[in-house]
């Protein structure tokens, strides 16, 4: 009995030390931790985010020491009583007395585990950042034309003095991002959005450095207002039985076709103008097209860019929408050439604009070719002016067979007919942007 009672404290003794052993040692592996921005330069006032996780045992703590030379202080200190998997936090270091210079910022971060008797895992990490309080300069090269017309584009050359995270012209809320170039000029294409006043058309070049200092220069570039033609479409009971079907699959709990209609022309059309956006971002950041733009031969101008259009139902008003792109129209199944050089970057169905092409022009200039009846290229392909892309058709919301063109400019549609004429290419493009 003595020797089983000696047993059993043996082995009670031997399972709380296993235990503890286990506790100390279950987790041995320090948190980790992720600076953002990591640019390696930081302006004073630039807020700096710590991205803490240690899903074991939680984050404890978090310090921020900043050393130069031989001296250091600790500028920031947190304590997470709560050991949370995950945890962020926030410093800059405007009170940190440190000038333009080098410096190393140390980040040492502890976890809530039992190991080192329960200290926890520390991880150090030190980052050598450079302390940089100066925007960059921002030199106009060639600035844009006279003045700026609605629902057109513009172009501004310029260049900085150092490197940059972000650079391009604000509009409003839309951003226009410019491209550098070989020879360190930045490249800019712009627009007059046509939904935008003249008030609101206040063009300025932004750019920020990788400290975070921000730079900014207004365009003079006045605002010229334009006027587009107003137009009424009536809607009929074969239009609908012809197109409706095929937007099912979109619109599927419309209790009618003409509010199918109604919901295709505002909901799918909103989607679609949101990928245009997106597919904005696959730009060339150089010229790809040459000279003017080239329209379907033999066509004749239906609908206008711009046309702020009334659809009706009988006699009855059911939308408002502007028409933004060129009708053109020719023979049936007409041959659709591109309009100039650059690379396919979309082929397919997109919604409104049915059987759809879109080309990269570079910079952000794209152009747009709807409602086809067939598509002869794929992604990716590079085309050359007068190339075949497919043929016209009625695919989409299209009420006949002919070629919707379009012109994008960062995703947003401009006027197509400018860049049919060669004269205003070069006085407010290329005559900015290439000196050659």
């Amino acid at each position: 009995m003595k020797k089983l009672f000696v047993s059993l404290i043996f082995l009670i003794i031997f399972g709380g030390i296993a235990a503890g052993g286990y506790m100390f040692l279950k987790d041995m592996d320090p948190p980790t931790v992720v600076m953002e921005p990591d640019t390696g330069s930081v302006s004073p006032t630039q807020d700096i985010t710590l991205h803490l996780e240690d899903l074991v045992s939680g984050v404890r703590s978090v310090s921020v020491t900043i050393r130069k030379g031989a001296q250091s202080v600790v500028i920031f200190e947190q304590v997470f009583p709560a050991l949370p998997p995950k945890a962020s936090v926030r410093f800059n270091l405007k009170k940190s007395g440190v000038h333009d210079g080098q410096i190393e910022l140390e980040v040492r971060t502890t976890d809530g585990a039992m190991a080192g008797f329960g200290w926890g895992n520390t991880a150090v990490r030190a980052y050598s950042v450079n302390v940089d309080g100066t925007p960059p300069r921002i030199t106009i090269v060639s600035p844009p034309g006279v003045s700026g017309r609605k629902g057109s584009a513009a172009a501004v050359s310029y260049t900085l003095s150092k490197k940059v995270s972000k650079t391009g012209v604000q509009v409003g809320d839309e951003f226009f991002p410019a491209y550098q170039q070989p020879d360190g000029e930045y490249f800019c294409l712009l627009a007059f959005p046509i939904g935008m006043t003249p008030q609101q058309f206040v063009p300025e070049i932004v750019a920020r450095d990788l400290a975070g200092n921000e730079a900014r220069s207004r365009l003079l570039l006045p605002a010229q207002d334009r006027k587009y033609r107003n137009d009424t479409l009536k809607i009929d009971d074969a239009f609908l039985a012809n197109t409706m079907p095929t937007f099912m699959e979109l619109v599927p709990d419309a209790p009618n076709q003409l509010e199918r209609y109604v919901r295709v022309n505002n909901e799918v059309r909103l989607a679609n103008e949101a990928v245009l956006r997106e597919i904005a971002k696959q730009t060339a950041s150089v010229v790809l097209w040459r000279g003017t733009f080239m329209r379907l031969p033999g066509s004749t101008p239906k609908a206008a860019f711009g046309d702020y259009r009334t659809y009706k139902y009988g006699d009855q008003v059911i939308d408002y929408q502007t028409h933004m792109g060129q009708d053109l129209a020719s023979v049936r199944h007409a041959s659709i050439p591109a309009a100039n050089s650059g690379t396919v970057v979309f082929t397919g169905d997109l919604g409104i604009f049915g059987k759809l092409v879109i080309i990269d022009h570079g910079l952000g200039l794209m152009s747009l070719y709807a409602h086809m009846s067939n598509i002869e290229v794929s992604v990716g392909m590079d085309v050359k002016r007068g190339d075949t892309l497919g043929a016209t058709g009625t695919t989409g919301l299209a009420g006949g067979d002919h070629l919707h063109f379009g012109i994008l400019v960062n995703g947003i549609q401009v006027q197509p007919l400018d860049w049919f004429d060669s004269n205003w290419i070069k006085n407010n493009i290329t005559g900015r942007l290439i000196k050659k």
